[in-house]
């Protein structure tokens, strides 16, 4: 990748964000806000947490089988 295409690429996601955060958990807290109120700090949190916490060995060496590194 070139220096100019890399700049360009800083500047698209700097005004147009791809992460999880913008993408899905931001999007899904303000969801929920308009409907039910509370905290978006604490809706944005829980999207953003994993769903499984305990992982057998098993299933962490299918994950790095995968490519894939478990959060937390």
């Amino acid at each position: 990748m070139t220096q100019r295409e890399f700049e360009f690429w800083k500047a698209f996601y700097e005004r147009y964000p791809f992460d999880d955060l913008h993408m899905y958990h931001r999007p899904a807290a303000l969801i929920s806000q308009s409907m039910a109120g509370g905290d978006m700090a604490q809706k944005i949190e829980w999207l953003s947490s994993p769903i499984v916490r305990d992982l057998s060995d098993a299933d962490l060496r299918t994950l790095k089988a995968f490519g894939l590194k478990p959060q937390g």
